[in-house]
């Protein structure tokens, strides 16, 4: 332990990072523990470097306690897949680890990514094995490093789109830990003995104070949700080329119920650079939260409570210094939805890409809708390959006319063919929530669906089925749907009860705000009922309901981030 770090000032966690050897920890012992499916405390949290959360089923937790048994440990495993692309090879191996070691879904996370659940330990080294043998890992998918790369959906529309995805995965590699730590416990390489020669040319010994989120978007869509992360390039684009692209810095959405000093916020455009200079501004933005982030409180560690501390120009300021050169100013651009456009799409090369519905992002069997098996067969017979986008949905990418016939009458044959939805069901989004995550005070994924439904049969009385509403619900205040950002969103509260914030609006540049706390279900739907007849009888022409209840004085508009409130 170093003589010139005064441990006591910090979070527990800084100590466990700089103890760990690079990540190491002690995570053989606890894999090889046969008394317990969980592992020790400390590798809870190094294990999260790994692309892993140990969790627990909720359900089962009373009976299990009656019965004085150990809770039902599990883990939840995380692919990092910059711009979420994924060739039919990739998507079998996962199909078949998730009937193998887990529990028979896939999960599509709002970071473009996999997320397989209900894989105990002692199949955690095989999984991790059998997801590299296809050239996937889960390095650094969760953790206080730089997370999963997000970059606009679908590089077979255009060059351009191309170009965004490629530089999606070189700034994922160029920010990737460089411990082999990770190839050690799981793939049985060689161990580099006491762990001196390993190194971290970017994070150090204790990398980040928290984690780290980057994307990358493609005016006019804003399907990454760029005023979320903690930075974001936004492409400039002239005669169809991109010729630079805006620097955003400070976004995020975690907060904490009781804690006002916690809060969602909107990042901020602090100029432009070349498209030869973001990897550099990339690393340098991380570098500056490295050396500044708030290593004493992890509820306050986030890149945008370092610049709402210190301000944006000393920010900006301190950027330039470590670049050692100065952003341009900031470039026009303009969004006009934050959403997927679902259904066929033809690329600039002839090819076709469907983009598909997946609802709260879960491929599954289920009620005659075979998803699950449909995607397995297209996999296995299509010429194409996948894209998970940031809203929890899929695209079959890049195939021709012959193929595209052939994806109709797979998802047809399934049961899967993509329906009418509402405006509001194609732009929901929910987290996990329960029954593994042990944040959440609340259902989401589980029950958002079942809300949705009872919100449509409001609309289909309005007439206002086809109207798109951003709707997003999350079983805690830790914002993993980024539900911050909907035109009408829901917090777990408790078992049943929600927190209802609105005004956030269709382009995924404003926050919402709250407007009834802890409602039932009858209650939000007694609530909703009126705004949204209100919406329908009284709104401007081509008006998007979160602007018009701030036009109409429903809720005040939250300027900045430190103005919210739960």
């Amino acid at each position: 332990m170093s003589d010139t770090i005064d441990w006591s000032k910090l979070s527990e966690m800084e100590k466990l990072k700089h103890d760990s050897n690079y990540l190491r920890g002690t995570l053989v012992g606890s894999l090889a523990n046969p008394i317990t499916g969980a592992i020790a405390d400390g590798d809870t949290q190094i294990s999260k470097f790994h692309g892993m959360y140990q969790q627990q089923d909720r359900d089962l937790e009373k009976e299990r306690k009656r019965q004085k048994l150990e809770p039902a440990f599990s883990f939840l495993i995380r692919v990092r897949i910059p711009g979420g692309k994924v060739s039919p090879k990739q998507w079998l191996q996962m199909d078949g680890l998730a009937d193998t070691y887990a529990n028979h879904t896939l999960k599509l996370t709002t970071r473009q990514a996999f997320q397989l659940h209900g894989v105990v330990k002692w199949y955690l080294k095989k999984t991790l094995q059998k997801i590299n043998d296809v050239l996937l890992d889960t390095i650094a998918a969760c953790g206080d490093v730089n997370r999963n790369v997000m970059s606009h959906a679908n590089p077979a529309e255009s060059a351009a789109h191309k170009e965004l995805a490629d530089l999606a995965r070189q700034i994922s590699e160029h920010l990737l830990p460089k411990t082999t730590a990770y190839h050690e416990i799981w793939l049985d390489k060689q161990l580099i003995a006491g762990g001196e020669k390993d190194h971290e040319p970017i994070y150090g010994g204790r990398y980040l104070p928290r984690k780290f989120k980057l994307a990358l978007a493609l005016p006019p869509y804003n399907d990454t949700d760029v005023f979320s992360q903690d930075l974001a390039f936004i492409a400039i684009q002239e005669k169809e080329k991109i010729v630079g692209y805006n620097v955003l810095v400070g976004g995020g959405m975690g907060s904490t119920f009781g804690m006002p000093e916690t809060y969602p916020r909107l990042g901020n455009v602090l100029g432009s650079c070349k498209p030869e200079q973001v990897i550099d501004v990339a690393e340098k933005v991380l570098l500056v939260q490295r050396d500044y982030g708030d290593r004493s409180n992890r509820k306050h560690a986030r890149l945008k409570y370092t610049i709402d501390n210190r301000g944006i120009d000393w920010f900006k300021n301190e950027l330039n210094n470590y670049l050692g050169w100065k952003l341009e100013p900031e470039r026009e651009f303009q969004f006009i939805r934050n959403g997927d456009r679902l259904g066929w799409i033809k690329g600039e090369d002839g090819q076709w890409s469907l983009t598909l519905f997946v609802e709260g992002g879960r491929v599954r069997d289920q009620n005659g809708h075979n998803l699950k098996s449909a995607l397995r067969e297209i996999a296995g017979s299509v010429n194409c390959y996948f894209i998970l986008t940031g809203n929890q949905n899929l695209i079959i990418a890049n195939t021709g006319e012959e193929g595209k016939k052939e994806v109709n009458a797979l998802l047809k044959k399934h049961g899967a063919s993509p329906s009418v939805l509402s405006g509001l069901r194609q732009n929901s989004i929910a987290c996990v929530a329960l029954n593994t995550c042990g944040l959440a005070f609340a259902e989401a994924e589980r029950y958002l669906p079942d809300l949705v439904s009872k919100v449509e049969n409001i609309l289909d009385r309005l007439n206002l089925r086809k109207q798109e509403i951003v709707i997003r619900m999350t079983g805690c205040p830790n914002g993993c749907g980024r539900p911050y950002l909907a035109e009408i969103g829901f917090i777990g509260k408790a078992p049943g009860k929600y927190n209802l914030y609105l005004g956030g609006n269709f382009i995924g540049t404003r926050l919402n705000t709250l407007y009834k706390e802890t409602l039932s279900e009858e209650e939000i739907l007694r609530e909703l009922e009126p705004i949204l007849t209100d919406y329908a009888g009284n709104r401007l022409k081509d008006e998007y309901f979160g602007d018009f209840v701030i036009r109409k004085g429903y809720v005040k508009e939250t300027k900045q981030g430190r103005d919210f409130r739960h």
